[in-house]
Order: C-alpha cells, then sequence, then structure tokens
C-alpha cells in the first residue's frame, strides 16, 4: 500500500470513528434536541406519506410493530421491484465510472499523477451538486423531477463519450455524467424512503433496493475492458442503456404514484376510509387509502 492510498483513505476513516458519537439512531436519543423537538421530530416521522390537507380524524400513525409479515410485504412490493431499476439506471453507471475514470483519463494521453488529479475536480463539482439537488428536493417535497432530469443528463454526458474520440469532449461528458449520477443516487433511496410506511417494511425494502441495487458492481466493473482503449464504445453503450432502463422505471412509478394517489383522493372523499379501523390502516401502511405517494 502506497502513501497516496493512505492519504487518499485516512479522512474516511476518521470520519466514520467519530460518526458513532455524532449519528444518533432515534428522534428519541438525539440529546442535542429539546423535548419539545423530540416529541416533533417523532410526531412528523410517525405521519409521514400523509396529506396536509387532510382531517385530523383521517390521519393514521405508521405502524412501528415488529413482525416478519412486513418483510414478506416488502418482497411483494411492486414499487420496490420498479425502484430497483431505477437504482441500476445510475448505479452502474456510478461503478463504471469510479472504477475506470482514472484510466479513461490516462488513455485520453495524460499520465498517471496526472489523471488522478483530473478526477478531483469532477467529483468536487458533483458533490456541491448532491448538496443543491437534495436542498432544493426537500424544499420542494418532490423528488421524481430531480432524479429524472439526472438520468437525462448521464445520458447527454455518456452520448459525448460515445461520439466523439477527442479527449476534451469525452473528460466533459465524464464531468457531466458524473455530476448527475451522485445526487440521483442519494435522491432515489429518498424516494422509496419517502414511499415506504411502517419501519420494518421500511427497513427490508431499502435493504433490497440496495443490496441487489448494488450487484450492479459487479457488472459495471467489466464494462471498460482493456482492449476496449482508448474509446471504450461497448462501456459507454453499455451505461447508455442501464440509463434508459431506469428512466423508463422512473416514469413507469411516477404514472403508477399520480394513478393510485388520485384514486385514493376520491375513495376518502367518499368516506371508505371509515370502513377500516385505524389499526388496520395502520398496518397497511403506504398501501393504506389514506398514505399518499411522494412523486
Amino acid at each position: 500500500m502506497t502513501p497516496s492510498f493512505i492519504l487518499e483513505g485516512i479522512l474516511t476513516v476518521v470520519v466514520a470513528l467519530g460518526s458513532y458519537f455524532f449519528i444518533y439512531d432515534f428522534p428519541e436519543t438525539a440529546h442535542f434536541l429539546s423535548s419539545e423537538e423530540r416529541a416533533f421530530v417523532v410526531f412528523r416521522l410517525k405521519y409521514d406519506g400523509q396529506d396536509t390537507d387532510m382531517d385530523d380524524s383521517q390521519r393514521i400513525a405508521q405502524s412501528d410493530e415488529y413482525h416478519w409479515k412486513y418483510v414478506k410485504m416488502a418482497f411483494q412490493d411492486w414499487q420496490i421491484w420498479l425502484n430497483l431499476l431505477v437504482y441500476w439506471g445510475y448505479n452502474c453507471p456510478l461503478y463504471g465510472i469510479s472504477l475506470f475514470l482514472p484510466t479513461i483519463i490516462k488513455e485520453l494521453g495524460y499520465k498517471t499523477t496526472v489523471a488522478q488529479l483530473l478526477t478531483v475536480p469532477i467529483y468536487v463539482a458533483a458533490a456541491i451538486c448532491t448538496v443543491l439537488v437534495a436542498y432544493f428536493a426537500d424544499r420542494k417535497k418532490i423528488r421524481s423531477p430531480f432524479i429524472i432530469a439526472g438520468m437525462f443528463l448521464q445520458l447527454v454526458g455518456f452520448a459525448m463519450c460515445i461520439s466523439s474520440g477527442n479527449a476534451g469532449v469525452t473528460y466533459a461528458g465524464i464531468f457531466i455524467a458524473t455530476c448527475a449520477i451522485y445526487p440521483t443516487l442519494p435522491g432515489n433511496i429518498t424516494w422509496l424512503s419517502n414511499n415506504l410506511a411502517g419501519s420494518h417494511k421500511r427497513a427490508a425494502g431499502l435493504g433490497i433496493q440496495i443490496g441487489l441495487g448494488n450487484l450492479a458492481g459487479a457488472a459495471a466493473s467489466n464494462f471498460y475492458r482493456a482492449n476496449d482503449a482508448p474509446r471504450y464504445i461497448l462501456g459507454h453503450g453499455l451505461e447508455i442503456g442501464f440509463t434508459s432502463l431506469g428512466i423508463l422505471a422512473a416514469f413507469g412509478l411516477v404514472f403508477n404514484y399520480r394513478r393510485i394517489n388520485a384514486r385514493r383522493a376520491r375513495q376518502l372523499a367518499n368516506n371508505e376510509h371509515s370502513s377500516f379501523t385505524p389499526e388496520e390502516l395502520s398496518t397497511l401502511g403506504d398501501r393504506a387509502i389514506t398514505f399518499r405517494y411522494t412523486l
């Protein structure tokens, strides 16, 4: 192991060790909050997914009950599997770029040290984009436009890479694609988290999404083959294919969320929720007619 690798990794190790003391599992254990603030955060989490225009009598608290049936419900939930395709749509490109960006830049004619340094501006810009997109998505309380726009920008970036052998154009394409990929990743995980009700179903659902989604790394590690240098037509083409799949899946989610939300609004207007007990609606979680999907 060279000193450069130690220097690159030491900050991550230090932050990881310190995070044990600064990251809290639950609002109830967050001692930096006052008792009123903790109660407010708990209330917000418990009633997450409820329409703000609902009457208080229609609001149903999410279930925190531990039971294996919630794991089964997660495996049977259509939205998790469709969201997994969205996850692959940016995670395959993410792994492909992360693993082979220095190699790609080196093949463009730069030496090893310069190639490593040329990756820095890309990741700095991507980090800034991630924070900005997260801020505006939270402010607007909507996820899908930012995710879909990011994936279209990925297409633009990889289209530039695959269509030109010019070093500057390829570098600019990778720059655009990376700045689009990194904000999309946390946005999509948050999107699924918003749309799963009940802490244990949410935990199982996110486990499926991230666990199976990271299999993309096994595939992407074979996209950029040495004998395809310097154009890497196959690698860029596969990234475009996975990104296109993710865009189609994202549009499918938005279409179904809108359809289900509209149907549930009609059911509430007809007072159909009164045929369920609060306990039954709580157990149904995001399948309850009182729950609204985040778009």
